[in-house]
Parts: structure tokens; C-alpha cells; sequence
């Protein structure tokens, strides 16, 4: 470590910034600070530097931002857990500050003026409880642990304030798990748990005895787990439809996310019977399922789907939806592959990095009616809805929702109409 980076100094906090920092400066640099709130004045050490900014935790409070309450957890602070960014705010600040966020993203990267409002998404008490998969690193002594911000060293814990009570019963971080690299825990609304044990390079891991029944899934590797005990698929439950996911496949984390992002994603869909619909990125098939129903026998839905497992599960999720088809592919050359010329509507879910410029200009070229973005990157979102408005899809409308308390992640679903 640099003298520069064993420094301290006091600071005047400035506005937050994307991943859960705020913005200062010190005699002319930028100065982005951990476990600080706008407003208030701080010791900062720095933890790294770059040829442009320093990177700082605020290690002690001089004048306290009325949002600053004591974080719940006590492994929440400088040169501890990453997993958590704002537990030092209350809830409410939380979400101004993450709406402060989309709307900056927004303006610098998109040129898009709009005030945002990050809403509350049911199944959080005081923001704790909500994660329902949790994935746990292994140090070399088989203590489990979670990952430090931007380091590869593991804080060793004995319990996860933000994990859902269901995958805390498992009491994974208390044992020892010899020969694991990682240890994921899963608990599903269908009443299930699972773990999902990645083992060290020819290594056999040494399950513990836990402390409540799981199915014991062994990762290996490229999205595939193999079964050691019990069932290798979990089940979720979304109004009235149920839905299978691979022990290893994605799920929205939170309890209420993903009732909350399909009733979103419809009400901006607006699907009409006989409607022609895209799902891409449709991962187990929640959004397919719910356009299925709406287009209804004399309509259709097109799903694309990279992950094998997923597009299995998707597949035997929508099989009494003969409307819907599923297939395995990347976006970016599926729609050619299988000759999509058209839709009328078409709503996406990409991963963080988001949908690029090709994907972009392969939907605006199908010319749909309206389009719905699902995103957990407010960045790559503007990035993309840039885009999207230079094909003559203006955003129309967006909704952000706190789908991650106490983190600085957001999920927003967003709005292009075609403009003629």
C-alpha cells in the first residue's frame, strides 16, 4: 500500500454515486467514499488510488447526516463485509439515494431529465430478511464467509441479517465445509431449501450436519449441478401459477420481486389477444407465462433463452401454454437464426452488461409497438435507452423498485413507445 493509500483526511461529503459511494474532494481530486451520506463531514482513509481519483472508507462520523442510523449488522462497516452498502441509512434515505442515482444516470449518460421514485417491494421487514439465495465464500479452513468490498479476502460470519430466516435454518455459516470453494444457500417460496456446493480443484467437499433439511446440489461447473441429496429443482410460486428452477438457475433474490417486476412488466405491455410477443432473456419463463395469458390461443410468445437448464425449466413451466415457444440461444443471433421479422411487442431481462448496441438495433428493427426493459444497472439501462431513442423509442414511462435493501442495487422496468 502506497502512503497515499494509508492516508487519511477530513472530508465534506458530496452527492452519491453509482455503486453505493458518494462523491467528494480533496485538495482537487475526486474522492469517492464508503459508509458516508451526502452532507456530512468525515474522516476518510483511503483504501485505493488511480492516476484520477481516490478510493476512501469514511472510518469516523464529525457532523452526521440526519439519515444516519447505527448499521444492524456488525459485520457493516470500513474493511468489513461488502455485501451490504447502506445499512448506515435509514430505509427511506436509502431510496432517495437510489433514485438519485437512476435519475443521474439517466441525465449524464442518456440526456433523459426525469424525476425517479425507487418504490418499496413487499416482503422485506426493516429492509432484513429478504435474500433467499446466498451465496457464501470458503476460506481455506472450510469457514464460511462473505467477500470484503472490492477484495478477495473473506470476513468469516456467523449469520447474515439480510439472508431470508429460511436459509438462515440451514446454519451453513456456524459448520465448517472442508474442500468448498463457495456455498450457496437457497430457500424457495415453494418451501424448499437447497445448497449448492462449488468444491475447490480436486477437492471432495466434507458436508456438515445442518442444523434443517436441504437438498445437497454439487456444482460443476458451466451452469450444471448434480443431485447428492434430495432434488436438484426448486419450485416458486407466483400468484397462481407455480414454476421450476434449477437449483443453480436464476431467481429473483427477494421474496416479493418477482409478482411485483411481472405486474409492472404487464402494465406497461399492455398485451392484447393475438398480440405477438418476445421474451428475451426469459430465464424459467415469468414474464412468457404472464404474456401467454394475455395474448391468450390466438396470439404467441418467442422466448430466447441462453442457459440450458433454464430453457428446460421454461419449457416445462409454459407446457400448458401451447402459444408459447422457448429457445435455447444469444440473443444477438437467435432473431436471425430463427427468422423473427416482427413483433408487437417485446420485453427484455438482460444480465447487468445489458443489451448493447446490436441486440438494439436487431429489436428496433423489428419494429414492436412498445418495448419493456427490466434492468438491475441503471448505467447500462440510459446506455441502452440512448439507443433505443435514436431508433425512434423515446422512454415513455419507468418505475424503480427496492429490490435489494441495504444495497445500493436497484431494479428499474422501463417504457419505449414507438415514436412514427
Amino acid at each position: 500500500m502506497s502512503d497515499v493509500e494509508k492516508a487519511s483526511f477530513e472530508l465534506t461529503v458530496g452527492p452519491v454515486a453509482h455503486g453505493g459511494w458518494c462523491v467528494a474532494r480533496h485538495e482537487g481530486r475526486v474522492v469517492f467514499v464508503r459508509h458516508a451520506l451526502p452532507g456530512e463531514r468525515v474522516v476518510a482513509q483511503v483504501t485505493e488510488e488511480t492516476s484520477r481519483f481516490l478510493r476512501a472508507d469514511a472510518v469516523r462520523v464529525i457532523e452526521a447526516s440526519p439519515d444516519r442510523v447505527a448499521p444492524p449488522c456488525p459485520y457493516a462497516g470500513p474493511g468489513l463485509c461488502g455485501g451490504c452498502d447502506w445499512q448506515h441509512a435509514t430505509l427511506e434515505a436509502q431510496r432517495r439515494l437510489k433514485a438519485d442515482v437512476v435519475a443521474e444516470q439517466l441525465r449524464r449518460i442518456a440526456g433523459i431529465e426525469r424525476e425517479v421514485v425507487v418504490e418499496e417491494v413487499p416482503g422485506a421487514k426493516d429492509g432484513l430478511g429478504w435474500r433467499t439465495r446466498v451465496q457464501f465464500a470458503a476460506r481455506p479452513d472450510g469457514r464460511l464467509g462473505l467477500r470484503r468490498h472490492r477484495s478477495h479476502e473473506i470476513q468469516p460470519i456467523d449469520a447474515c441479517l439480510i439472508a431470508h430466516p429460511e436459509v438462515e435454518a440451514v446454519g451453513a455459516e456456524t459448520q465448517e465445509w472442508p474442500g468448498a470453494r463457495s456455498v450457496e444457500v437457497i430457500a424457495s417460496s415453494g418451501g424448499e431449501r437447497a445448497v449448492v456446493v462449488t468444491p475447490r480443484p480436486r477437492r471432495r467437499v466434507v458436508v456438515p450436519e445442518l442444523d434443517a433439511p436441504a437438498a445437497i446440489l454439487l456444482d460443476e461447473g458451466r451452469g450444471r449441478t448434480s443431485a447428492r441429496r434430495g432434488s436438484g429443482t426448486l419450485h416458486e410460486r407466483v400468484g397462481d401459477r407455480e414454476f421450476r428452477v434449477a437449483g443453480s438457475g436464476f431467481w429473483q433474490v427477494h421474496p416479493g420481486a418477482a409478482e411485483t417486476l411481472l405486474d409492472a412488466v404487464l402494465a406497461y405491455a399492455a398485451p392484447e389477444p393475438g398480440e405477438w410477443a418476445l421474451d428475451l432473456y426469459c430465464g424459467a419463463g415469468l414474464f412468457a407465462a404472464g404474456l401467454a395469458e394475455a395474448v391468450g390461443p390466438e396470439g404467441a410468445v418467442f422466448g430466447v433463452e441462453s442457459e440450458s437448464a433454464a430453457v428446460r425449466d421454461a419449457r416445462a413451466n409454459l407446457r400448458d401454454l401451447p402459444q408459447v415457444r422457448v429457445e435455447r440461444g444469444r440473443v444477438e443471433d437467435a432473431l436471425d437464426r430463427f427468422e423473427i421479422e416482427r413483433a408487437d411487442l417485446v420485453v427484455v431481462d438482460p444480465p447487468r452488461a445489458g443489451l448493447g448496441r446490436a441486440v438494439v438495433d436487431r429489436i428496433a428493427a423489428l419494429e414492436p409497438s412498445r418495448i419493456v426493459y427490466v434492468s438491475c444497472d441503471p448505467a447500462t439501462l440510459a446506455r441502452d435507452l440512448g439507443w433505443l431513442a435514436g431508433h425512434g423509442y423515446p422512454l415513455a414511462d419507468l418505475r424503480a423498485f427496492d429490490a435489494f435493501p441495504m444495497t445500493h442495487h436497484v431494479e428499474c422496468v422501463a417504457l419505449m413507445t414507438r415514436q412514427l
